[in-house]
């Protein structure tokens, strides 16, 4: 990769550095025949008309004209790597190439001198620059390069991690001294483009991310890693292989890596979440409807290494509730028509004081009785409950029906705020006689 400027003694020539690929060759096969049958055979008569007959009689068996991959012939080869096409040997890149996000930019550089005297004092600058900012990569102003001589060249290696989609310059300069003294500056540009190398969708609540590879060489993940966000927990679902316990522990500590075939092959991740706030206290933690991000990392086929990081997985809304009804305890043997106590949790979510409030069991839609009744006053008057406090309270009820029944209609009232909140979940209880 170059960008020749006539007009200067020095020229920038770029060559990126990555691993070396397999050099393929198509297998060569031959006709069984050609061995056993010289050219010069055919010439006989004794044995043409015999030879001639036995060619006929393969050919009519398999017609060669519409076998096309000349699989009825043997391999010429001298080992097994030969017959696979590979014969061993390795080829170092003939272009630029693909460059991927998450990829390490490594270029080998060289200023060559054309003319034919030195040229002194040079500065030499290489810069990476996206849309968004310039990465100073390579910087001699404090130590410039003496001198390049006649057909000389100065070499130098610079390195990025690349971080961003889209066009990319390498911007190459040199500020230098020509022959006659005169101050010259030579700037060049190599221009490529970094494409996205995994496509990344995720669903939510259990987060499910479907990886698929972009590229054109195969993709062996050592790492796809949830990283929650401190609200959540997170844990990888896996398939059971039914491995023996000393293969699961062989495996956990030598980890196969997952490969997704290139061009297009897909591998999911399944990953449980779980809120970090289940069964503890109330606190002021204002949830978010951040779940996380994704932490991939990669190695292609000779070992190439790539890191991708997701953005920040967001997540379905999350409802803040001011406060939270509960049942703690519910009677194990209720019997009908005769009064049972269930005891029952308020808990205010708020950094404020609410209440009071009352405590009703509401009608059905079609204003029928329901099958479990408050036994007394139908409403129950509950004092103020401080921010994040518990407030715990009994309330009488009397079953009317046999059976399996449900507690439903519970609901609680803001005297205060003139409002009323979501009623207590539906209980299941059994009706005896």
């Amino acid at each position: 990769m170059s960008s020749t400027q006539s007009s200067h003694s020095l020229a920038f020539r770029v060559m990126r550095l990555c691993r070396p690929t397999f050099h393929v060759e198509t297998p060569l096969r031959f006709d069984l025949t050609d061995l056993i049958i010289g050219e010069d055979l055919l010439d006989d008569p004794s044995a043409a008309p015999h030879l001639l007959r036995l060619l006929q009689s393969q050919s009519t068996a398999i017609d060669s004209s519409t076998d096309l991959t000349y699989s009825n012939r043997f391999l010429l080869r001298d080992g097994l790597s030969d017959a696979m096409g590979l014969p061993g040997m390795l080829v170092l890149p003939q272009a630029f190439g693909a460059i991927y996000l998450g990829e390490t930019f490594c270029s080998y550089i060289s200023i060559n001198n054309s003319s034919s005297f030195e040229v002194r004092d040079i500065i030499i600058k290489a810069e990476i620059q996206t849309e968004r900012q310039r990465i100073l990569l390579l910087d001699t102003t404090k130590t410039p390069v003496e001198t390049i001589r006649a057909g000389g060249r100065y070499d130098f290696i610079v390195e990025h991690d690349v971080k961003e989609l889209g066009p990319h310059t390498l911007v190459c300069t040199a500020l230098y001294s020509d022959g006659d003294s005169e101050r010259k500056y030579l700037p060049q540009y190599f221009k490529f483009i970094v494409s996205n190398p995994l496509s990344v969708r995720t669903k939510v609540r259990v987060v499910k991310a479907c990886l698929e590879n972009n590229t054109k060489s195969n993709l062996y993940m050592d790492q796809v890693d949830f990283e929650p966000t401190p609200q959540w927990s997170a844990t990888l679902l896996k398939a059971d292989d039914h491995h023996s316990e000393k293969d699961a522990l062989t495996r956990e500590v030598f980890k196969p890596p997952i490969l997704i075939r290139s061009g297009g092959g897909i591998h999911n991740y399944l990953y449980q979440l779980k809120s970090s706030m289940d069964g503890s206290a109330p606190t002021k933690f204002e949830g978010s409807n951040v779940l996380g991000k994704l932490q991939i990392t990669w190695r292609t086929n000779l070992g190439e290494p790539g890191r991708l990081q997701t953005q920040q997985i967001i997540g379905n809304p999350i409802t803040h509730k001011e406060v939270e009804l509960k049942a703690m305890q519910v009677p194990s043997v209720i019997i009908l028509e005769k009064p049972f106590t269930v005891c029952l949790s308020l808990t205010n979510l708020t950094e404020k004081n609410l209440g009071p409030f009352e405590v009703l069991l509401s009608l059905t839609d079609n204003q029928e009785e329901k099958a479990v009744m408050v036994n007394g006053l139908k409403r129950m008057d509950l004092p103020q409950v401080e921010a994040f406090e518990s407030l715990d309270f009994k309330l009488s009820l009397i079953a009317v029906e046999l059976g399996m029944q449900k507690i439903s209609g519970i609901t609680l009232f803001n005297t205060m705020e003139k409002k009323s909140y979501d009623p207590l979940p539906d209980v299941e209880i059994f009706v005896d006689a």
